[in-house]
């Protein structure tokens, strides 16, 4: 009997969903893909694995069995693939990373190129998530890594998940961004016209792609710090209460007194910013962002410091991958050359 790794991660997901539907969404199959793998996987044991309660499926006690062996197998396998790849004298490996559309155009690019410099036999593929599923996909083997945000100023939704490790690869402050003259101007005696902003956005493009650092000066093109009270009566650009942003904003926002009107449900930081140049609301977006910003706005720090972590996540199981920490590396190099702080304002790691 000749057992196959993909049909012990099916079944394996079926014991942990419930439903044939969760575990091809999951896997990124059909359901009826699965189906029919899990049906080889019967005749391969040559026992019943499933058994039809109404219009659903649950596993036999035969397929409770195995999927326990599954997951004890599997793991196995992870730990001979880190094995594997502390033996090689060149480090090769394929990693599946899950990055979030607000570090996709800045921080991820200069990482990926520096670890493809050190390691050009580590073959790195990426895909966009949200937020909301990246612990499961990476507990799940979907992923091996993924970049995840947190806002220390906001709860979480939990404890951690013992099953992941997490490392923090910088953190940077949020940013007020307002239409051009709003609030009187941008930095005292800098009305900041639209060639010092496309300087500025050339200075962090520069930085991005390891030519050097922004400057003090580049950094500080802002204006005087404001209250986040203050804009009670402002239009707002910003993620809806769907994201994982938008709640943090409407979180923020409440803390400081009053709900944000909240005009236009824009996700993407580049989007809002032009719709905040053209005179629709304000918005707040990551120090990152910068790199984006269009000529037309004005931003400034708030007095009282928002902020958010950027951290990677991986299994904890995997924690001595050669592969993986190699790309830890990288991001963390790439991150001190963006000069982003590894701690919160105020506190010291």
């Amino acid at each position: 009997m000749e057992l196959s790794l993909k049909r012990l991660r099916m079944l394996r997901e079926l014991a942990r969903r419930g439903t044939m539907t969760e575990a091809a969404e999951a896997l990124h199959y059909t359901p009826s893909a699965v189906s029919q793998q899990l049906s080889a996987l019967e005749r391969e044991v040559g026992v019943a694995l499933l058994e039809h309660v109404g219009r659903r499926v649950r596993l036999t006690e035969a397929g409770q069995v195995l999927a326990r062996h599954a997951v004890e197998v599997l793991a196995a396998e992870e730990r001979a693939r880190t094995a594997l790849e502390q033996a090689r004298e060149h480090l090769t490996a394929d990693l599946t990373v899950g990055v979030l559309a607000t570090l996709a155009g800045t921080l991820v690019p200069p990482a990926l190129a520096t670890l493809a410099e050190r390691h050009p036999g580590v073959r790195v593929t990426t895909r966009e998530v949200v937020p909301e599923e990246t612990h499961a996909a990476v507990r799940d083997g979907d992923l091996d890594l993924a970049f995840v945000l947190d806002y220390p100023a906001v709860p979480g939704s939990g404890p951690p998940d013992p099953a992941l490790e997490s490392t923090v690869i910088g953190v940077e402050p949020l940013l007020l961004v307002t239409p051009r003259g709003a609030f009187g101007g941008g930095a005292a005696g800098d009305p900041r016209g639209a060639g010092d902003a496309l300087d500025t956005r050339d200075d962090a493009r520069d930085a991005r792609n390891g030519l050097g650092s922004r400057d003090d000066g580049a950094r500080t093109g802002l204006g005087p710090p404001v209250d986040l009270a203050d804009l009670s009566e402002h239009t707002w650009v910003a993620s809806g209460t769907g994201t994982e942003f938008g709640r943090v904003l409407l979180a923020l926002c409440r803390a400081a007194g009053f709900t944000p009107r909240l005009a236009h449900q824009i996700d993407e930081q580049a989007t809002a910013m032009a719709m905040v140049a053209a005179g629709l609301g304000v918005t707040m977006v990551a120090e990152l962002a910068m790199a984006l910003r269009p000529a037309g706005v004005d931003v400034f720090p708030f007095r009282e410091p928002v902020e958010r972590r950027i951290t990677v996540i991986r299994k904890a199981s995997t924690r001595d991958r050669p592969s993986e920490q190699a790309f830890l590396r990288a991001a963390l190099d790439t991150a001190a050359s963006l000069r982003l702080r590894k701690t919160p304002a105020g506190r010291t790691a």
